[in-house]
């Protein structure tokens, strides 16, 4: 069967750019308004926006990210006969599971939360998300996800990259590669964390594996200057800036010649063209001071134990309405989600610090009429085990957890799939990371088999080749 190679061209723009020796595109700039084709003859832009094969209803995503394996058991996933067993071991019918301890065979955990029914749809939420309660009929809560990754190395790695092994490209790249950016004053694919601690895999997370470096992550900190180095040193003009960085691209172009393979010089020509740019937009989008103040109140950022991540979401609001196509707030940052022991005391604070701020980011999506077109997802890299650890916490469970998503077209206020009695296996409707991946991509009007990279003659996508869209979660897919 003929393989599609995604790196020909598959668009009208990127078609009138190669074909005539890109006289079309001269055309197509000139009715745009854009620069298509580099001023120094290069190929044309690769992060220029591109038409998707079909019409998707989401433009941007928004992936907030709760590093460590937040709890299913006792979030979105109520097990009434885990409390009734609890202190007994696991029934003889259940197999036995490896985790990242080895095997267990600690006494069942009771959940300690009070559960409601939320909602027209009579979403179940803990008590431990109070807020969400008012966002219920949005959410499309996914009980049966399953990763291959037992450690957070590997959960990390697979839930960003689609392997457990680092090294390939993720999925914010991917969608990089496939459509582009609207906004070429301002990175396409940004990420931001809520602390200085190392998320695992560090930059693995957010690189672009063997597709070109242009793709990856762009890290914002946190503080007061997320961008490092965005203004220019004390003394020093625009004009002079402009100057400075037009002999270091001259001496880069002619040292790329010769060496047009390696994406990393490429990458490291066009980031400097889009830091300079960057200097005139950046600072107003990543303003939140110019927030009225009831706005910095829907996310939470009066409150000391919501203001970081209350901070995180609104910043990615504002990337949202300026074009970034892909948006992942770290939460807990260093696996912080991790609750071995303590659970209680783990997940009372964490939740504490996230149920707000995102209730008021989509709130404030959908009052701007951005929630539509902004897909925004909720997880980690696996849930927890229905089994005690340490006697007050529980271990890492890939075979059975929950996620969401809502906005993008996502049709809110239902479940898809379940968990057994327990909560420990994927039962029905099973969606593995790539099924996952490959549903966003969707979601995004693009065909994830068609996303390809040729890599060392190998077509390369998203999902290893195994991934499929599940059709329940979005109409007209």
């Amino acid at each position: 069967m003929a393989c599609h190679r995604y790196d020909q061209p598959n668009s009208r723009r990127e078609f009138l750019s190669r074909a005539g020796a890109g006289f079309g595109a001269v055309a197509l700039s000139g009715l745009a308004g854009e620069n298509l084709i580099a001023a120094d003859g290069r190929a044309p832009n690769p992060v220029a926006a591109k038409i998707p094969h079909r019409l998707g209803n989401a433009k941007n995503v928004i992936w907030l990210f709760m590093e460590g394996g937040p709890s299913h058991l006792d979030l979105f996933d109520p097990k009434p006969l885990l409390n009734k067993l609890a202190g007994e071991s696991l029934p003889d019918s259940f197999e036995r599971p490896v985790t990242a301890m080895g095997e267990v065979n600690s006494p069942l955990l009771e959940s300690k939360r009070e559960w409601a029914q939320h909602g027209e749809s009579g979403l179940w939420i803990s008590d431990w998300l109070p807020n969400h309660a008012k966002i219920a009929d949005e959410l499309c809560v996914i009980r049966s996800c399953v990763s291959d990754g037992i450690n957070h190395a590997g959960g990390v790695c697979q839930m960003n990259t689609g392997s457990v092994f680092g090294g390939r490209p993720s999925l914010g790249s991917w969608i990089s590669y496939g459509l582009g950016t609207e906004n070429q004053s301002l990175p396409g694919f940004v990420v931001i964390k809520d602390s200085n601690s190392m998320i695992v895999n560090g930059t693995r997370c957010w690189g672009s594996g063997f597709i070109p470096a242009v793709h990856q992550g762009v890290l914002l900190e946190g503080g007061d200057q997320p961008i490092a180095n965005l203004n220019n040193p004390k003394g020093t003009t625009d004009q002079r800036q402009r100057k400075k960085l037009d002999f270091i691209n001259k001496l880069n172009r002619k040292h790329l010649l010769g060496r047009e393979s390696n994406t990393d010089l490429d990458a490291r020509i066009r980031s400097y063209e889009l830091a300079f740019r960057m200097q005139a937009e950046a600072p107003e989008a990543i303003d939140l001071e110019s927030e009225p103040e009831h706005i910095k109140k829907l996310y939470g950022i009066d409150d000391k134990d919501t203001q970081i991540y209350g901070r995180q979401c609104l910043m990615a609001r504002r990337l949202v309405e300026r074009g970034v196509r892909f948006i992942q707030l770290y939460h807990g940052a260093g696996s912080k989600w991790d609750s071995h022991s303590k659970m209680e005391e783990n997940h009372t604070r964490l939740c504490r610090n996230v149920d707000v701020p995102i209730v008021g980011l989509l709130s404030d999506l959908k009052q701007r009429g951005l929630l539509d077109e902004t897909l925004v997802i909720w997880g980690g890299e696996f849930g927890r085990t229905p089994m005690s650890e340490k006697g007050d916490g529980r271990d890492h469970n890939p075979t059975g957890f929950t996620m969401w998503m809502a906005g993008g077209g996502v049709k809110g206020g239902q479940t898809i799939g379940s968990t057994d009695e327990l909560g420990l296996y994927a039962r029905e409707d099973k969606m593995h990371v790539h099924d996952i991946h490959s549903t966003i991509m969707a979601m995004l009007g693009l065909d994830h088999t068609e996303v390809v990279y040729m890599h060392k003659g190998r077509p390369e996508r998203v999902d290893l080749n195994e991934g499929h869209v599940h059709e329940g979660i979005v109409s007209g897919v």
